[in-house]
């Protein structure tokens, strides 16, 4: 049975995929802990991602208990927009490069080295379909996202040799509660489902992916 370990799993697209990798192991990584229960085959971690020990700690419980990581998905994230870049504090840069990029940085680093161990793995992060390019008033939410892109294609051409594969997704707007929220004149049926999200991040998760290096698969709703 395969071991998933998750990032932002409180979350709704967190929660959408944990229950997609229904027949895995699953740990559940996040700061609160929200409707999320232990199980034989499941298990939550408190944990500060920005933390390089914190972050560890959590992988080396993961494997302690359930031996191996097979797949990491990290989902963790946030969005901030509203500032041209001249008028963009140093708190909000750094917040959405801490959350965005530095994560995945964090936990790459502590879980490639338990994949190698067990002969392989799947790493599947969340980009944004809007870090393609530039657009006024996103800059360092874009700048952000456009790490985790180039982050996954470079650790992607580093660990493809070693029977591991990389890859991400590039959703656009995610149907949230929280976006209906903010936006409600905007039609959610335009955005993306989590549960339509998470299945892409199964499949590149997935055995039927083993070919697959270093994408960024953009993910735009309308099904």
């Amino acid at each position: 049975m395969r071991t998933v370990m998750l990032t932002g799993a409180a979350g709704n697209l967190g929660r959408a995929v944990a229950a997609a990798f229904g027949d895995a192991n699953l740990v559940l990584l996040d700061l609160k802990r929200g409707s999320l229960q232990d199980s034989d085959r499941q298990m939550f971690i408190d944990a500060d991602l920005l933390n390089a020990q914190s972050v560890q700690a959590a992988v080396d419980k993961a494997v302690q208990r359930f031996k191996r990581i097979d797949v990491l998905c990290n989902i963790a994230g946030g969005f901030r927009m509203g500032a041209s870049v001249h008028e963009t504090a140093d708190k909000d840069w750094d917040f959405m490069f801490n959350v965005n990029a530095r994560t995945v940085f964090n936990m790459s680093r502590a879980v490639v080295p338990a994949m190698l161990k067990g002969g392989g793995g799947k790493i599947v992060n969340i980009g944004a379909f809007a870090a393609q390019k530039g657009t006024a008033q996103m800059g360092a939410y874009i700048v952000s996202k456009s790490a985790v892109i180039r982050l996954t294609e470079t650790m992607a051409a580093e660990l493809r040799e070693q029977n591991i594969n990389v890859n991400c997704v590039l959703p656009t707007i995610i149907d949230t509660p929280e976006n209906r929220a903010a936006m409600p004149k905007a039609d959610p049926k335009r955005w993306v489902a989590p549960k339509d999200l998470a299945q892409v991040i199964v499949f590149l998760a997935s055995d039927a992916a083993r070919a697959i290096h270093g994408a960024a698969l953009p993910v735009t709703g309308l099904s």
